[in-house]
Formats: C-alpha cells, sequence, structure tokens
C-alpha cells in the first residue's frame, strides 16, 4: 500500500483496503470539527448532525477511487462544502421551513463552543459579542463565511482553504479579505465601547481572521 505524508491520508488509503477501524479513527477525528463547521453554516444543530453524518457516508462511499491529491482534511472540507452549500440553497426554496429551524435552534452555538472560563461580567460580554461575531457571519455571503470560518483553523493554509472552496489561491485571500473587513464594519461599534475593545476577541474563536 502507498504511503504519504499526510497520517490521515493514510488511514484512507487503508480504508480503500476494507480497514474500516482506520475509517472509524477518521470519524472520531473530524466528527466534532465537521459538525462546528456545518453548524455555523445552516444554524441548526440537528441538521448539522444529520449533514456531517453524510459528509462520512459519502467519504466511505467513495473510499474506492479514493486519490491523496490533497491533506485528507481538505478533501473530507469539500465534501462538506458541498454538502452545506445544497442545504442553503435548498433552504432558500423552503424559507419558511429554515426560519423555525433557525427559532429552535437560537441557543444551541453554546453547545460547540471552545471550553473557556470568565468572570460572570465577562462571560456576559463575552457571549453578547460572540453572537453578534455570528450574526455578522451570518450575513457574509456563503463563499465568504466558509473561508472566514475555515481560516479559523491553524490546520488550513490558504492553498487547502482555496482546494476545499474549488477557487484559485487568490480568490481565496480575496475572499478572506474581504471578509474580514466586512466583519470589522460590523462590529466597528461593538468594539470600540468602553465596555469592548478590540482585546475582547482575543479568547473568540474568530479572532486569527479578524
Amino acid at each position: 500500500m502507498a504511503t504519504s505524508q499526510d497520517p490521515d491520508a493514510d488511514l484512507m488509503l487503508r480504508v480503500k483496503d476494507g480497514d474500516v477501524q482506520a475509517f472509524e479513527s477518521l470519524v472520531e477525528k473530524y466528527k466534532q470539527p465537521i459538525i462546528n463547521l456545518i453548524f455555523r453554516m445552516v444554524r441548526d444543530l440537528e441538521e448539522a448532525e444529520d449533514l456531517a453524518q453524510n459528509v462520512f457516508v459519502r467519504a466511505y462511499q467513495s473510499a474506492g477511487r479514493y486519490e491523496v491529491s490533497a491533506k485528507f482534511s481538505t478533501w473530507l472540507f469539500t465534501i462538506a462544502r458541498r454538502l452545506c452549500l445544497n442545504e442553503l440553497r435548498r433552504r432558500g426554496r423552503h424559507p419558511a421551513e429554515s426560519l423555525e429551524a433557525g427559532e429552535e435552534n437560537e441557543l444551541a452555538p453554546r453547545q460547540y463552543r471552545d471550553a473557556k472560563t470568565f468572570s460572570p461580567p465577562d462571560q456576559f460580554l463575552h457571549r453578547e459579542l460572540e453572537e453578534k461575531i455570528q450574526q455578522a457571519l451570518d450575513e457574509l455571503p456563503e463563499k465568504q463565511r466558509l473561508a472566514i470560518l475555515m481560516c479559523r483553523s491553524d490546520e488550513h493554509s490558504y492553498d487547502e482553504i482555496a482546494k476545499a472552496l474549488e477557487c484559485s489561491v487568490s480568490a481565496t485571500k480575496s475572499l478572506i479579505h474581504r471578509g474580514r473587513e466586512t466583519l470589522k464594519e460590523k462590529l466597528k461599534p461593538y468594539l470600540q465601547t468602553g465596555a469592548w475593545n478590540d482585546d475582547s476577541t482575543e479568547t473568540l474563536p474568530i479572532k486569527r481572521c479578524l
């Protein structure tokens, strides 16, 4: 069996050869990151979990055709991106259903936030600011939002994000730049108050992209 410099790609090559345990290891590693990404796109926890399951079903079904042309994580996030966009387009055709899902899952993001400890006042401000950030993210165009969300993670280079978004590196950098500027502009009124400042974003997942 051929090997690569990406241990996860090597696991997927083992899956290609019929190793089910190798696939279970990949699911265990990537289940939560995939759910997190999808949830921040569709804003529906149950739907995010269902779509994440579909991502892994698609990955397993594609094992026989799998070739190491990029990092495994890039390949997997590309599948997640396509399923996300399909779901968002479907919702565009069924806006009432999308609105109901958003209302039912309004508080669900807190289940997937990074675990941090804050004093009560800081905790309140942190939660309020993160909700404003999420609101600003929701208003970004789909590709900008995905680029920004993938940029959150140090695991994804511009090249890897570009491959997942199926566009050029220069276009990816432009998407991220425009997304950053839009977020800064939308959050400026909050970050310039006495209670919030730029340091307030230091512990937030979106910090790296601002």
